[in-house]
């Protein structure tokens, strides 16, 4: 009886051998079974590590199904494959409970899908997803182990595979959960990709079998890349369109104002808080309460004392409301950086409030696939950067698209909201929001209908003074800004037992007793004022000194003296390096020192070997001043007793933060892209950081305005999301990270020869959100950085003293105050809309005439202009006769918008001068101008200061794409014949 019951038990084992070996992960089974012996179990061990993982477990099978069998041995596998995580592989061998053949080919279809889509699944979150799946119980803690192993060792996509081959061997139902977590981990592309469906919640780990049917290649080739859903059908039928922000249907789109309740579906649930329970703390419910009333504020606390938190609950608290008096409510969440945008969104409102609304993100970055009016009328809270709502709005305005009201809006909540002020794009959009409550106020008053207008809650650590020196010009900055913002409260409490203030401290630092490298740029420089006939007043690299050589460039530009300009702007790049070497290495100082010389010689060789590039007397006398001295200063540079003392101090705080800290993760704020760039370096280069475990990378600015490369938006949110999970704990920044970035974990923060105002200097100091905080300022010769920081001391103290003095306002003189400020302000906004009418240039383009700033040559005139978006491009034949094109070194492939691109910039055929880039824009080379280039002339007059577009007061008609691309095909089709 027992040899027919194990001759069944070996023919079930044979039966299912295929999927079996699939399901086995032969180490762990092979430490849980003790039927085979250690010399059979070695064998399997080398053909897994030798062959195959697969040829292993088919000869662990083997050695399972061998005669003759020990008591017990097939119970022994059961168990052995249940102890480790193999549990459907056991499943497949019950003998009195087999698994059904359509579960089976269903889980097989979701294998196959998986396989399938796996190189765009790579790209998942590892770490994130690896933990959920962990919680699910889809995979083992070995799994979870060996896939963080793999991942810090061989990257994401490495520990991506793995985490696939894992969740496969699952039992059925592995796929709607890993579905779950793919929504809940904000993977929605993803999600979609592998056939979840955002408004089907019934169809979600329930695909149709392609039984008939295989897979289409080239939509799986097609699916790494393209951003459409990949939906997997089994019928004919179309699958529904779906957008890239809006996973609703078409159907449910029709209904953008329905009462009902807009509730998440459950897997979009995966992955957040429990439920949408918010506990505020004492502090903070009692500045929330007006906003809970309905009343605009603004909420003045600390950094890191959860502002945020308590605006997703006022945001929560505001939907539910209206919700039940059978309204629809509308948030929008304004930020001002695109990745303040993706924080709030994934560390707030998304997990919170997805439960019960529809909550979306949009920022510069994101490549609309469906407009931000249909993004706002299908969710209930949208956190977006407050330039794409002022253009909406702009656009509902000149009624020339279909844009976004105010009136559409039910709460408006505005994060660094002491931003709202200077003609910023928070205070457009607030001019919008006043404009039309006086308005409404004159509307009731002659009892007509008014227009709805949003509840305004604005976000802020410090409104700052504006400069002021007085406790009157304090209170009157202050108030101006509750104005701008309709405030009627400006709410600010004691955080008690939750105060954190970080300890401070000022490393101050002693002059240079030599430094020649310092002395031999300096004779350079008095070397270049001889021969420009130039008599500085002022120290030399002092920032009077550069705004002195700055006017002589400018005043030499429209004069028209080649000599004076082209040694102004040498003499600018001598004085950066002066202050370089006081703040970084010597040997990075000369490196920007001779990068710049290589690219002014670079100019003067043209791409083209037939073509001569002029060059002067004087940039010749430049160029052989620097050769002359580059030996000189190449030595010195490799000295470090000349070094600088505040890389001395740098050195000394940081290392004595990861060496006294169990877990350090710090910020240094540093004043330039190439600073922080250079000391991003220097740390890395520098063994005894390596040897206190510090992981140091750098953050600079996305805009193109310098001559460094600057950082893509990508690039941005890749280091500071290494710098949230601990790959990177040392963050070199330039001012770019001082606002709203929320990294519990960071401990120390340096402001590395940077102190700007009392604002930024709360901000930097509140990067620091850990306990036992330090924030230390480290001085830099030339800086004066510490009487900065003393007098931003005040400021705040002044701030302080001048936000307890309005609340201490009686409300009527409050009131009255704000209606005041409102009105001048609505006054002063006309006065200069008239001002920018009068100005307007348009009719009078042709006297506009734009001349090389560097040779003075003529170039064109405003006839010749044209806009393509916000650009000004010249496709005229003459103009492409007068430059020559360069590949941009210093400027990856970017794209403005979906239309256009530019890699390649052009420069004055004479002289080598840069004019601008070359734009692609719809298969057309459109020459694109940078007007700070050129000298401007108007009616005959020269303009000393045109540094941008915005400084010209001028229209240009729209690029006729129609006209110009039929003119090029003729011209093309007359050459073809």
């Amino acid at each position: 009886m027992a040899s027919e019951s194990d001759e069944r038990k070996e023919r079930l084992i044979d039966d299912v051998r295929p999927s079996l070996r699939k399901r086995i992960v032969v180490e762990r089974v092979l430490d849980q079974l003790h039927t085979i012996e250690n010399d059979q179990k070695e064998q399997i061990r080398q053909k897994a590590r030798s062959v195959s993982e697969l040829a292993a477990a088919d000869l662990l099978i083997s050695a399972v199904l061998r005669k003759p069998h020990a008591p017990g041995w097939f119970q022994a596998f059961v168990d052995a494959l249940i102890h480790s995580g193999c549990e459907y592989a056991a499943d497949c061998i019950q003998p009195d409970n087999p698994v059904d053949p359509a579960v089976e080919a269903e889980n097989d279809y979701f294998v196959k899908l998986i396989e399938i889509l796996s190189p765009s699944l790579m790209d998942m979150k590892t770490g994130v997803v690896n933990l959920e799946c962990s919680a699910k119980e889809l995979i083992t803690q070995d799994d979870v182990e060996k896939i963080k192993t793999i991942t810090a060792n061989e990257g994401n996509r490495g520990g991506a595979r793995e985490l696939l081959r894992s969740i496969v061997r699952g039992r059925p139902g592995w796929f709607s959960q890993f579905l779950e977590i793919l929504r809940g981990t904000d993977h929605k592309h993803l999600y979609e990709l592998t056939g979840g469906s955002s408004d089907c919640d019934k169809t979600v780990g329930k695909l149709p079998l392609l039984k008939d049917e295989p897979v289409e290649s080239e939509a799986a080739a097609g699916s790494q890349d393209s951003p459409e859903c990949m939906v997997i059908s089994s019928t004919n039928e179309p699958p529904e369109e779906q957008d890239l922000y809006q996973g609703v249907s078409a159907k449910s789109r029709q209904l953008p104002d329905s009462v009902e309740p807009s509730t998440s579906d459950p897997v979009e649930a995966a992955g957040g808080p429990e439920n949408d329970d918010i506990v505020l703390r004492d502090y903070q419910m009692n500045v929330a309460r007006p906003a809970l009333e309905g009343k605009n504020i603004i909420i003045c606390l600390p950094t890191g004392s959860g502002k945020t938190r308590v605006a997703v609950y006022i945001t929560k608290k505001h939907l539910d409301h209206r919700r039940k008096e059978g309204c629809s409510g509308k948030v929008i969440i304004l930020v001002n950086k695109v990745p303040l945008v993706e924080q709030h969104f994934n560390a707030e409102f998304q997990p919170f409030l997805k439960h019960t609304y529809k909550v979306e993100r949009v920022s510069g970055d994101s490549q609309l696939k469906i407009s931000f009016t249909e993004i706002v009328k299908n969710n209930d809270v949208i956190v977006c950067t407050a330039q794409i709502l002022e253009n909406y709005l702009e656009r509902a305005n000149t009624g020339e698209d279909e844009g976004v009201d105010l009136s559409d809006l039910t709460l408006i909540v505005i994060d660094e909201c002491h931003h709202t002020q200077k003609g910023g794009v928070y205070n457009h959009i607030m001019m919008r929001y006043l404009k039309q409550k006086h308005k409404n106020i004159r509307l009731k008053k002659e009892q007509k209908k008014t227009l709805p207008l949003p509840q305004i809650l604005g976000l802020t650590a410090s409104p700052g003074v504006g400069g002021a020196t007085k406790m009157e010009k304090a209170e009157d900055h202050i108030l101006r800004i509750c104005a701008n913002l309709d405030a009627s409260k400006i709410m600010t409490t004691d955080l008690g037992k939750f105060k954190r203030e970080p300890r401070k401290s000022i490393q101050t630092v002693e002059d240079r007793k030599e430094d020649p490298f310092g002395d031999v740029i300096k004779n350079i420089m008095n070397d270049i004022h001889t021969h420009a006939e130039l008599n500085p007043t002022s120290d030399l690299g002092s920032q009077t000194y550069e705004q002195w050589v700055v006017q002589k460039e400018r005043i030499a530009a429209t004069e028209e003296n080649p000599k004076v300009r082209v040694c102004a702007e040498h003499l600018k790049q001598y004085s950066e390096g002066l202050n370089l070497c006081n703040t970084i290495r010597m040997r990075d100082a000369l490196n920007f020192l001779t990068e710049y010389q290589e690219e002014e010689k670079k100019k003067k060789k043209s791409p083209d070997a037939e073509l001569v590039i002029k060059t002067t007397e004087t940039e010749q006398f430049l160029f052989n001043l620097f050769e002359g001295k580059k030996k000189d200063l190449k030595q010195l540079s490799e000295k470090p007793e000349f070094e600088n003392d505040s890389l001395s101090k740098l050195r000394g705080k940081v290392l004595h933060e990861f060496t006294s800290r169990d877990k350090a993760r710090g910020i240094i704020f540093t004043k330039t892209r190439r600073s922080a760039i250079a000391l991003s370096q220097w740390i890395q280069e520098n063994p005894k950081f390596a040897d206190v475990g510090v992981k140091a990378y750098h953050v600079i600015g996305a805009g193109d305005q310098s001559v460094v490369k600057p950082m893509t938006s990508a690039e941005q949110r890749d280091v500071l999301t290494k710098f949230r999970d601990g790959e990177v704990n040392l963050l070199i920044a330039t001012t770019v990270a001082e606002e709203g970035l929320d990294i519990a974990a960071c401990n120390f923060v340096i402001r590395y020869g940077l102190v700007t105002n009392e604002i930024a200097m709360i901000q930097a100091r509140g990067r620091g959100r850990a306990e036992d905080s330090s924030y230390t300022l480290v001085d830099v010769k030339n800086s004066g950085v510490a009487e900065k920081e003393c007098v931003n001391e005040y400021r705040i103290t002044m701030m302080n003293k001048a936000i307890d003095k309005i609340r201490t306002l009686k409300q009527e003189d409050y009131d009255r105050r704000m209606l005041e400020y409102q009105m001048q302000a609505i006054m002063e906004g006309r006065m200069r809309m008239k001002k920018k009418q009068r100005q307007q240039m348009q009719t009078e383009k042709g006297e506009v005439k734009f001349s090389c700033r560097s040779c003075s040559k003529h170039v064109c005139t405003g006839e010749d202009i044209e806009m393509v978006d916000v650009h000004r491009v010249n496709v005229s034949l003459e103009f492409r006769k007068l430059f020559i094109k360069r590949e941009n070194t210093t400027l990856q492939e970017r794209h403005f918008d979906s239309e256009t691109e530019t890699n390649d910039y052009i420069a004055c055929k004479d002289c080598g001068q840069r004019w601008g880039s070359m734009m692609l824009y719809r298969g057309i080379d459109c020459p694109c101008l940078h007007v700070k280039n050129f000298v401007v002339t108007f009616n005959g007059k020269k303009k000393t200061k045109c540094t941008s577009w915005i400084d010209l007061k001028m229209s240009f008609p729209n690029f006729d794409y129609i006209q110009y691309g039929s003119h090029q095909l003729g011209k093309s089709s007359d050459e073809d014949d």
